[in-house]
């Protein structure tokens, strides 16, 4: 039998660095409810709302962008199989945010407001891009 001897660990419990590598965030420039275009990919140019952000993977989910068809299987006697279609998520960095005055995509800058709210400002007409809600 072998004799169980405690590991030095640094005053760190074991695996915490791989764990907060693992939990790091990506920063992501859009947000759930915003209206992005495609700019690469076999999707270029399509337009939707976002309707999911992953920040792990630094990718977003966008309705009638990236539909893939899925096999699923029947759960339950009374529910039907087949093929069904879904979107799938792209990476972030090949979408951008839609200016709401033009209708063009553009950049974002932040910018601390007259009552010390922060906002999304479009880079291109510095008008304020409303936080979806």
């Amino acid at each position: 039998m072998r004799v169980l001897k405690y590991r030095a660990t640094d005053k760190e419990r074991l695996g915490a660095g791989r764990h907060a590598r693992k939990a790091e965030r990506q920063p992501v420039h859009v947000r759930k409810g915003d209206t992005v275009r495609v700019m690469r990919g076999d999707d270029k140019g399509k337009e939707g709302r976002v309707i999911k952000v992953y920040t792990k993977t630094g990718r977003v989910l966008i309705e009638g962008v990236n539909i893939v068809k899925k096999h699923r299987r029947a759960r339950r006697p009374e529910e039907q199989s087949g093929i069904i279609e879904m979107p799938a998520p792209v990476n972030a960095s090949n979408v951008m945010l839609l200016d709401p005055k033009t209708g063009a995509p553009t950049r974002t800058r932040s910018r601390i407001d007259a009552d010390g709210t922060k906002e999304r400002v479009g880079v291109k007409t510095g008008e304020p891009i409303t936080t979806p809600r």
